[in-house]
This record gives C-alpha cells, sequence and structure tokens, in this order.
C-alpha cells in the first residue's frame, strides 16, 4: 500500500483511503503478491503446474482489487497475466472516468471467476452522480513463473469495455443527445429494442448536432474502435435531445427482436420493397456488432437468386427451361454435390431453384455448356441490377456486399453463394426486395434529406427476368426448400434457403430470405444448419409482423 493510505472497516468492506480519495477492497493481510506469499524469496523450486486451487484464486482476486482500488495500476497490472496491457487500462478507468469514490465488493468465487460489484461516485466540473454496476475476473495460472494471475481483459474494469482499445470516459459528450423516432413518431427505446442500442448511438453521433440536439454530461465506453460505437454508461447531466424520425416499424421490430433470441448468434434485416425503408434490425447478441448491416459472411444459396438473373439475362436458361440437376459435378477440377446427393430428373431452372440444386446452377454455366459466358457476369448482374458493391447510404455504417472477380473453381463455387462472396443479412434482404419491386431500391434508415446524401441506383430488371425470379421465389414458398419456414405467411410471398459453409464450423450457417406483401426479410443463425430450419423460422415470424 503507498504511503499515506489508511485502511478503515465500512459495512464489512476494507476500504482504503488514498489522498483523499476511497476505493474499497480487501485487506492486504499478505501484501499484494497474487496469492503467493513467497513473492520476494528467491526459490529454485519448479514453477507450479495444474488448475489454480481455490485459496490462490481468492488471494488473486483480493490482491488484484485492492490493488486497483488503492489506485496503483502498475500493482494490479503486475497480477495479471498481461501487464503491459492491464496497468495503463486501470490508471486510465480512474483519472478518464473522473471516478472519485468506490467500494468494490467481491463475491464468492465460482471456480477460477470472483464476481463483483462496483458502487462508485463520478464527479465532473462539480457535477456527482453514483454509478454501479457487476463485473468478474478470471484467475488462471501464468504459462511461465507459475503464479495465479488475474486473466487480463478489459471487461473486467467494466463488463461493456469489450476491446482492448476501450476506455472509460467522462466529459461534455462528444455528440448532442438525439431522441431516435420509429415511422410513427413514437421515442424508439433501447430497452425495449436492445438490438438498436448501437443504431441509435451511431445516429446520435451523425445527426445530433443536425437535429438541433446539445451535450450533456456523461460518462460512456470509448470503444477506440470505428465498427463499435461508444456507449454510455451514465448521464450526470442532461443535454437537449434532438428528434430524429426513422423508418423503424415497432411492431416488425418486436417480432424480429423476439424470432433472434431463439439463438446465440443471429441477424435479421426486413426492408419496405417498394421504398427501400428499413422496417427492422435484430441482432443476437443485440449488444456490440450490428451483424445484420455490417456482416461479411458468404450468403449460400440465397444467392441463387443472383444467379438465376444472371442466367436469365444471358440467355442460358429460362424459368420453364430444361436444366440438369445430377447428384454431383464436377467443374474447374472441383466437385461440386447435391445435399444428399440428390438429383432430378428431366427438370427446369424452376425446379432446381425451388428445391436448391447446386449442380444445376454450376452446370449450366461450366466452360463445357453450350453457353460461354464471362466469369465476371455473376459481378457484373450483382452490381448492375441488385445494387451490390455500390455505395450504400443508409445512414449508419453498412456492408455493401461484395462479389469480387474469380477465378479457377472460385468461380462456380460463387454460382452457389460460396467462394468469396460476402453479404450481410441487409444484403441479402435487398436480394429479396429487388426481385418483389422488380429493381433495387437502397435500403435506407433515415432519410436523404436530412444530409443529402446520395443513394446507390441500379438498372431495373426486365419485366421477365423480375416475374420469373418472383415465380420460382413463390415456387420455393410454397412446394420447395422454402415451404415449411413459410407456411401461414400470407400472400403473395416467395423465399430462398440456403446454407453456407464456413471453415472450422462443423455445421453450416442458415441462411433464409423471403418476401410476403412489402415486406421483405432476411436472417442468418451461425451453425443453424439448413436455411429452412432455423433462419427460415426467422423471417416467417417477421413477415407474418408486417
Amino acid at each position: 500500500m503507498r504511503s499515506g493510505a489508511k485502511v478503515a472497516l465500512v459495512g464489512g468492506v476494507f476500504v482504503v483511503v488514498a489522498g483523499g480519495v476511497g476505493y474499497g477492497g480487501y485487506n492486504l493481510w499478505t501484501g499484494v503478491t497474487g496469492g503467493d506469499q513467497t513473492v520476494g524469496v528467491r526459490s529454485e523450486a519448479a514453477p507450479r503446474t495444474g488448475p489454480v486451487t481455490g485459496d490462490e484464486v481468492t488471494a488473486t482476486a483480493r490482491d488484484f482489487l485492492v490493488a486497483w482500488a488503492a489506485g496503483e495500476p502498475e500493482k494490479a497490472g503486475q497480477l495479471t497475466n498481461d501487464p503491459v496491457t492491464a496497468g495503463p487500462a486501470v490508471a486510465a478507468y480512474r483519472e478518464g472516468g473522473a471516478v472519485t469514490e468506490a467500494v468494490i465488493t467481491p463475491g464468492p468465487a465460482v471456480g477460477p471467476k470472483v464476481p463483483f460489484t462496483v458502487k462508485a461516485t463520478i464527479t465532473y466540473e462539480g457535477v456527482s452522480k453514483p454509478w454501479s454496476y457487476a463485473s468478474e475476473l478470471t484467475v488462471v495460472r501464468g504459462q511461465t513463473t507459475g503464479r495465479p494471475l488475474v486473466k487480463w481483459a478489459p471487461s473486467v474494469l467494466h463488463p461493456k469495455l469489450t476491446t482492448t482499445a476501450g476506455t472509460l470516459r467522462t466529459g461534455e459528450a462528444q455528440t448532442a443527445s438525439v431522441k431516435a423516432l420509429d415511422r410513427n413518431g413514437d421515442e424508439l427505446s433501447v430497452e425495449k429494442y436492445p438490438s438498436l442500442a448501437p443504431i441509435v448511438a451511431e445516429l446520435r453521433t451523425r445527426y445530433g448536432a443536425k437535429t438541433g440536439g446539445t451535450a450533456g454530461i456523461e460518462t460512456w465506453i470509448e470503444s477506440g474502435s470505428e465498427t463499435v460505437p461508444d456507449t454510455t454508461v451514465l448521464v450526470l447531466r442532461k443535454g437537449r435531445p434532438g428528434t430524429l424520425r426513422t423508418t423503424i416499424d415497432p411492431v416488425v421490430q418486436a417480432a424480429a427482436e423476439k424470432a433472434v433470441k431463439a439463438y446465440g448468434k443471429a441477424a435479421v434485416a426486413a426492408i419496405e420493397p417498394s421504398t427501400g425503408a428499413i422496417r427492422a434490425v435484430a441482432n443476437s447478441p443485440a449488444a456490440g456488432f450490428n451483424t445484420a448491416f455490417l456482416g461479411k459472411q458468404a450468403p449460400g444459396s440465397t444467392m441463387k437468386i443472383v444467379t438465376a438473373a444472371m442466367m436469365m439475362q444471358q440467355g442460358v436458361a429460362t424459368p420453364g427451361g430444361r436444366v440438369e440437376c445430377p447428384p454431383d459435378v464436377v467443374s474447374r477440377s472441383q466437385t461440386f454435390q447435391n445435399l444428399d446427393r440428390f438429383s432430378i430428373a428431366d427438370g427446369t431452372l424452376s425446379d432446381a431453384f425451388r428445391r436448391s440444386c447446386n449442380t444445376a446452377f454450376i452446370k449450366a454455366i461450366s466452360p463445357l455448356a453450350d453457353k460461354k459466358i464471362a466469369d465476371t457476369a455473376l459481378g457484373d448482374t450483382a452490381r448492375d441490377s441488385f445494387g451490390i458493391g455500390l455505395n450504400w447510404q443508409v445512414g449508419v455504417p453498412a456492408a455493401d456486399g461484395s462479389v469480387p472477380q474469380s477465378a479457377g473453381s472460385e468461380t462456380p463455387a460463387s454460382y452457389i453463394g460460396q467462394g468469396r462472396i460476402t453479404m450481410s443479412a441487409l444484403n441479402v434482404a435487398s436480394l429479396s426486395a429487388t426481385a418483389k419491386n422488380g429493381g433495387f431500391l437502397q435500403p435506407y434508415l433515415v432519410a436523404k434529406s436530412l444530409d443529402d446524401r446520395e443513394f446507390a441506383t441500379a438498372e431495373p430488371l426486365s419485366r421477365e427476368v423480375a416475374s420469373g425470379l418472383r415465380g420460382m421465389m413463390k415456387a420455393t414458398a410454397t412446394n420447395g426448400t422454402g415451404a415449411e419456414a413459410m407456411a401461414g405467411v400470407p400472400s403473395p410471398k416467395g423465399a430462398k434457403t440456403g446454407s453456407a459453409e464456413v471453415d472450422g464450423q462443423a455445421t453450416s450457417n442458415s441462411w433464409f430470405t423471403g418476401y410476403s406483401g412489402d415486406l421483405a426479410a432476411a436472417a442468418v443463425v451461425e451453425e443453424g444448419g439448413h436455411g429452412g430450419d432455423a433462419a427460415g423460422p426467422v423471417v416467417a415470424k417477421v413477415l407474418k409482423a408486417g
């Protein structure tokens, strides 16, 4: 403990008083030693091995928390397995966050984990406010020293510190306050719609000043990441919020939030095809990365919407035209096969689409096929007809989708949504919206008149291509791989299933997209398997709410 520090007992918790500032923690009955009472004593014994013991967990947690509480960041850092990172982070917590008092109360250890609560006071320019939260730490054995150490992660200091570059800040808010409204003019509550929290934070950053809001005094988690917005954790003095109307439909949003909660990692987005207005966006988990807008994942067979459009545009096939669907096919020295190696005898493109026959879409466009098309054709159709890869100006950060030029076996793989193609749930929802509408309308969350941003545009689909896509998607939704999920969804409706293989995953990602009336949606469930099994029910619940 540093010079001048005093120790007093308050409600059963030892409080370290240093420099007139109280920080709570356990008493240093052996000093800060990481649970090892022999620190400072030279020993030739080999480093300890094996799991940490209960006594080591308790003592190490005690010593780390009291060093943190005493305002000794270097000492706290040395009690972790990453002192170079941990020490400055502990210092920044107190200084940057303007934390003037805190009582840290550990709970009983559960294995190597120790939960604790922090009851703090934050003071800035004469304004003080209490702040409390719960967190936990984990004790591990040092790989080289054998000492018990706190496994360092920024979330030890606060559970919302999720990035290494993140830190706690208190001061005048960097952006003006904003009250986000739904399409009806009612306030969107992030407590009710937790997936909107990062989106509302981004709207505040971009449009707070433009909507007439003023900044208040706040404490926030500064993420240090371009893709993770800052998160306000305490408001010391409120600013005057401006109001910003979004395109979110509260009924559809509520359905989307509920649907994705059934899965550990899932995302869904919904669009109004006739306008491009985004009606819902939801993620599981809800906090943090906005996968529905920013995800970059292989879309699997939902990509066959684009591939089928390309085939019709290039004269390769029509919905009623015959195509071969063998159990497997070799293209560019790579073997591709259908699920369970099924085949379709004397089938049409519509049959291949509704049953998601991989080999039909590859064989008809192979270098050995009668009709030769360039390897760039798929990317051209994706960009020129569906807006994929253009600069989408949604109003918040969103991936534009990517269908890069391919070579070798990546080319046939791209026809079935594998290879290097990446899309988000919003991108795939837009594929359905484009088919339903007959042309691409860039999805948006706030009106472009707010900041005069330029929307991406694409050429309308021909009447024949648009009609063909809608017919094949209807067949999928009523008599194909999407029929079970889409049962009960109102007509007119259409769908496309997909599953995407991912390196390192035993189970593929589940994809599904569809439309009903003037609402289109797409969902991805990581490791969800077949499209109709996991993502399908998510999309169906969203469409039924529209």
